[in-house]
């Protein structure tokens, strides 16, 4: 099982999205079978049996096993991946561009720059698979608490410094046989998130 798949056509996408099915998926973290399914999301088991075929016609759930339980035989199924991300591929001609728009400052053209990557790596990621190879990639994630927005907007000026002379010193448009790395860094607010009710009690 996948840590995480991504899902870039449109009937996956659909099937994906249905409750039941994702109830289904989410279940499916541990294999089981119909008849065990069936009570974990209150479904029949032909019904479950529906929405798994459906499921596995998409690569959304794959075959562990089959057991004969007398005149039957039971197929046991796991989900493919933990979780799924919809890639802006299955959206088609609404999937955003972030060539159309280009603004460092705008937070809608920083979502179309997390969509393409969404959209690419995920490409990347079946091309390597389907080819037995590693994908080299690379990441960062941090949290940084300024005091103040001059010292964002300080720090926004010395990254993009930084940025722009590595990429002077590495850049080598001239090797025949380099290949282009795309390279993103953004910077936005974390999000809020409330305290608990169980944190304000122990304070």
């Amino acid at each position: 099982m996948l840590d995480v798949a991504v899902i870039d056509l449109p009937a996956a996408a659909e099937a994906s999205l249905d409750p039941l099915r994702q109830r289904i998926l989410a279940a499916l973290v541990t294999p089981a079978s119909a008849a065990a399914l069936a009570p974990l999301v209150g479904l029949t088991r032909q019904k479950v049996n529906y929405h798994l075929r459906t499921l596995e016609e998409h690569g959304l759930v794959h075959l562990v096993e089959e057991r004969k339980r007398g005149n039957m035989t039971e197929r046991v199924m796991q989900a493919s991946a933990a979780s799924y991300v919809i890639s802006p591929a299955a959206l088609s001609a609404l999937a955003p561009d972030p060539n159309r728009f280009p603004d460092q400052l705008s937070a809608r053209w920083l979502v179309s720059l997390a969509a393409r990557i969404v959209r690419e790596v995920g490409e990347l990621i079946s091309g390597a698979t389907a080819a037995g190879k590693p994908l080299a990639s690379y990441a960062i994630d941090s949290e940084i608490t300024f005091a103040n927005a001059a010292d964002r907007a300080a720090f926004a000026g010395e990254l993009g410094e930084a940025v722009n002379s590595l990429v002077a010193k590495y850049h080598d448009g001239n090797a025949d046989r380099g290949r282009k790395h795309r390279l993103v860094v953004a910077l936005h607010p974390s999000l809020t998130i409330p305290p608990t009710a169980s944190s304000e009690t122990e304070k």
